[in-house]
């Protein structure tokens, strides 16, 4: 996973030529901590770029997307949001909302 922050998010991120899952989180989230297992497992077996970025330590990307709350993520394609999901989910509803293949 790649640990996200204000400087490199335009590199990291919008300017990525493959698709990036960005996981806003923060230290005191416990749905966060909770998601963020699973988001590895994701990462590994269906080979998607993660980058985890603190909420409270970046907050102006965190309001440059309007994140009202987290854990938010968001999928970015050619350096555009394209899926958002809001909430702690189980794996295969994560899976699903972000259209990989099942496997």
């Amino acid at each position: 996973m790649i640990t996200l922050t204000t400087d490199n998010f335009e590199e990291q991120v919008l300017k990525s030529d493959k698709p990036i899952l960005v996981d806003f989180w923060a230290e005191w989230c416990g749905p966060c901590r909770m998601v963020a297992p699973v988001l590895e497992q994701i990462e590994s077996e269906y080979g998607l770029a993660i980058g985890k970025l603190n909420t409270d330590e970046n907050p102006e990307i965190m309001a440059r997307y309007g994140v009202m709350g987290i854990p938010t993520m968001m999928l970015f394609e050619n350096g555009e949001p394209v899926k958002q999901i809001v909430g702690a989910k189980p794996k295969r509803m994560l899976v699903s909302e972000l259209g990989l293949a099942q496997g």
